[in-house]
């Protein structure tokens, strides 16, 4: 195996330790709600990926360093056995952070001897490939969960003490028309994706417009004054009985204080920036936001065809940067590197998909009901992990990923 890819794997293993140093123990063993998990179940599930479809497939003699931790650490996967319930997680207070540390470096050590063995199959590259992949995704969840987690302590901890300064400037909103025609959609080339992002497929699209970048905290707060949450004619019905049963009146992260309104970020609370693009909103607001506008949430086909021709992926960061320059030529900003951006399409298999066979085939088939995609990436997605194809997916009640909003209009003559 290529000395490209053990150094790969070990950069990837380290930047997930990197992400944990700013806690403390107590930071990555606590669970703020179901739907996230503590930094500490992150780094052992992702290393139960590599022992249980790398090493005990592949590993001569293979022993788990513990079999309780086959059930412990197994997220979804139905074909390799029993679960722990994810919404308990927190509740793992053993394995101690330093016993889940050691099994990181037991695991890392047999299976870097594994891949420089000479007689190995060669589909375990592309098991080690997929491994890297699902941990990079697990360190966006690891800022992502974390965030959620102090944002729920009343003193407003920092992740980072870095300072957040302020946007200086906000690029003005245009609109851009894309002719109709038909668009392929899909992964295209050599290069890694996930098996929902193929085949690649034809699609027709009528002729349409996408906003230049996305919408602002300032323009998200004209739509709250102008009273967008109390209106039920802007939202969907399902959207209406999750504001009023959640008494939900903002973004997840703001909050009105007696001077003004705030903002939780992983900078701690920050003044709400008003040119930074408004984030943490569910598929509910934006459809919501986007219908008070005049607009509405583009499909997932004019998404891609907007963005089929990105050099620029975007830079890790901890908050979603304003939309201050560096528009492509056809003016379009903030595809990549600030917010996953909600479209209208939901989570479904393109024509002639097919799972893998066995567990493995369990990542993302499974879940393709009830969710919307999303596309580009966020200010947390590791760096070479955001590609033009890459669909994400959430439910439409999500709001603790940093999902932003971008409008799209139909352009039929």
């Amino acid at each position: 195996m290529s000395e490209a890819l053990v150094e790969h794997y070990r950069s990837v293993r380290r930047h997930t330790l990197a992400l944990a140093e700013p806690l403390s123990d107590e930071d990555c063993c606590a669970q703020s709600m179901p739907d996230a998990s503590p930094v500490k179940w992150h780094m052992a599930h992702t290393t139960w990926f590599f022992e249980t479809f790398l090493l005990e497939r592949y590993e001569p003699a293979f022993q788990p360093f513990d079999a309780a931790f086959r059930v412990l650490f197994n997220s979804y996967y139905n074909g390799v056995g029993d679960k722990y319930p994810r919404p308990w997680r927190g509740l793992l207070t053993r394995p101690s952070l330093g016993d889940v540390r050691a099994y990181r470096r037991n695991v890392d050590e047999r299976l870097v001897q594994l891949m420089a063995r000479h007689d190995v199959p060669a589909e375990l590259t592309g098991l080690v490939e997929l491994g890297l992949q699902h941990e990079q995704q697990h360190q966006e969840l690891m800022l992502t969960d974390v965030k959620h987690l102090l944002s729920m302590n009343p003193t407003h901890p920092a992740y980072s003490q870095a300072p957040l300064a302020p946007a200086s400037w906000l690029a003005p909103a245009t609109w851009h028309a894309f002719e109709a025609g038909i668009v392929r959609v899909g992964h295209e080339g050599d290069g890694f994706c996930f098996d929902n992002e193929t085949p690649r497929h034809r699609q027709f699209v009528e002729a349409f417009e996408l906003a230049s970048r996305l919408v602002s905290n300032g323009e998200y707060l004209a739509f709250i004054e102008a009273g967008g949450y109390r209106d039920p004619a802007l939202w969907l019905s399902e959207g209406w009985d999750w504001i009023n049963a959640n008494r939900i009146s903002h973004p997840l992260y703001w909050r009105q204080m007696q001077d003004g309104w705030r903002e939780f970020t992983l900078h701690g609370l920050q003044t709400l920036d008003l040119h930074r693009p408004v984030t943490h909103v569910s598929y509910f607001e934006a459809d919501a936001y986007a219908r008070w506008a005049g607009a509405r949430l583009p499909s997932e086909a004019e998404w891609e065809r907007a963005a089929r021709d990105a050099k620029d992926f975007g830079h890790a960061s901890l908050h979603p940067p304003a939309a201050s320059g560096g528009a492509r030529p056809d003016g379009l900003m903030q595809l990549f590197g600030a917010c996953w951006q909600w479209t209208s399409s939901s989570y479904a298999p393109y024509p002639g998909y097919r799972a893998a066979e066995g567990a493995i085939g369990e990542y993302n088939g499974k879940f393709m009901v009830n969710q919307y995609v999303l596309r580009g990436s966020s200010c947390a997605t590791p760096p070479g992990h955001a590609r033009i194809s890459y669909r994400n997916f959430f439910p439409a009640g999500t709001c603790w990923q940093f999902s932003g909003i971008r409008l799209a209009r139909s352009s039929l003559s």
